[in-house]
């Protein structure tokens, strides 16, 4: 490889620094709907970039494998503690580093290779961590499906029980990418029971909503562990964590020992105590935030439905959650409708619905409201987000007039809420140590 020319490191270090507020100054216009983002508080942003972002921690608060983490330490069983309040559990461990990390976790603690594990399908919403080319097929289990219910949207609980009863997974993860209700773990706790079966939830997209106590309580009703991402409908970091209800102390070893070493080394330390901000900032304000994070789902899905989109779940009101899903075929398919979205400011992704067989073809696009809530936005302006998308995918309207009224509609919106700090400034999309690239 030759040696850089004069100049040319620094140019495409300015170059990125450009594009990245190209990127930033997009979304400042965009109305954003991917269900599993969010933004970061200011305080919680603020250790971002803290010097914990130079650190190692490997291990437990005492138990380290290197010096000088004495402040560490505080902040972690800080966090910890503010998890185990939050969701009212026994056991908490905030170093996985992302949602399918802490699966893996969960995978090492709970599983060996060649075990079978109850799941879903990914047609159905499942994550592709449950998958044979994701952290299912890293692990070397195999998956049983459950019979799906897609007039439901959930799992066939009577089909189910047959399934689980003839072929006896040692584990059954519940808990989807496309997260409209919540799943029947009461129902099918006694044939866990039955089948000597450990119950495992996936909150990665629902965490938020769990903790805000308007969605279901998976370890209140029959599941060991709950693993999960940390920056969804919870507005924290980009994160994991591993929670339980277990008093159990060889399934809490092997948890914390999945974690560390099994799946971590260092656990990214900013990430770790931004996330025990974005704890405590939800134990104040993530009721509130969760039920009008559902409010405002349900909102957009109705004002969607009324213009003659094919919203799924009508008869039970759409979705029970953030997320809500849209069958777009008569509209060009989820590919085709996700890029027409994407290029007219509004940010959503294609994805699969039960009966869909292509990935890349998919029937459907999936949009969430936790980052638009997050912004201040209510039932009025989804009312008008769903005008913007009759306007472009019904009407015909010109992609850039599109745009320009969605824009229009987010510059009314510029400073979080819900989280301390709130209001003291507009959020700025590009925020680099205070300066500015240009």
């Amino acid at each position: 490889m030759p040696a850089p020319g004069p100049g040319e490191m620094a140019a495409t270090v300015a170059h990125l620094r450009a594009v990245t507020k190209r990127h930033s100054a997009r979304f400042e216009r965009a109305i954003p709907l991917i269900a599993s983002e969010n933004l970061l508080s200011p305080y919680a942003k603020e250790l971002m970039i803290s010097d914990l972002h130079s650190r190692y921690a490997e291990g437990l608060p005492g138990d380290r494998y290197y010096e000088g983490n004495e402040d560490v330490d505080e902040i972690e069983r800080t966090c910890l503690a503010l998890a185990k309040r939050l969701f009212r559990c026994s056991f908490a461990d905030v170093r996985p580093t992302s949602g399918t990390v802490a699966n893996l976790a969960v995978l090492k603690a709970l599983t060996e290779t060649g075990d079978l594990v109850g799941t879903s399908r990914l047609a159905d919403g499942a994550h592709i961590s449950s998958a044979g080319f994701g952290a299912f097929g890293l692990r070397g289990v195999k998956p049983v499906y459950y019979p799906w219910d897609p007039e439901r949207m959930t799992i066939d609980v009577a089909k189910t029980r047959e399934v689980l009863r003839a072929v006896r997974p040692k584990t059954c993860l519940f808990g989807l990418s496309l997260f409209l209700f919540p799943m029947p773990i009461e129902e099918l706790r006694p044939t866990l029971e039955e089948i000597g079966a450990r119950g495992w939830y996936d909150a990665a997209h629902v965490l938020g909503l769990i903790a805000g106590g308007q969605f279901q309580d998976p370890l209140h009703e029959g599941c060991t562990v709950l693993s999960a991402s940390t920056h969804k409908t919870l507005p924290g970091p980009q994160h994991g964590i591993l929670l339980g209800q277990t008093e159990d102390p060889e399934l809490r070893k092997k948890l914390e020992s999945g974690a560390f070493p099994g799946v971590t080394s260092n656990h990214h330390l900013h990430a770790m105590a931004a996330l025990a901000v974005s704890l405590a900032e939800h134990l104040e304000f993530g009721r509130e935030y969760a039920r009008r994070t559902i409010e405002n789902a349900q909102a957009l899905a109705q004002a969607l439905h009324e213009r003659g989109f094919d919203v799924l779940a009508p008869n039970l009101g759409f979705t029970k959650s953030h997320t809500l899903a849209v069958r777009v075929e008569k509209e060009g398919g989820g590919a085709e409708v996700a890029g027409r979205l994407a290029a007219s400011g509004i940010i959503a992704n294609k994805n699969l619905l039960p009966g869909d067989r292509s990935p890349k073809h998919p029937g459907g696009v999936r949009l969430g409201t936790p980052e638009v809530t997050r912004v201040g936005m209510g039932p009025k302006e989804m009312v008008r987000i769903a005008e913007l998308f009759d306007d472009l995918l019904h009407k015909g309207k010109d992609p850039s007039a599109v745009a320009d009224a969605g824009a229009e509609l987010k510059k009314r919106f510029t400073t979080l809420q819900f989280c301390f700090g709130a209001g003291e400034a507009a959020y700025r999309y590009y925020d680099l140590v205070g300066r500015d690239p240009s």
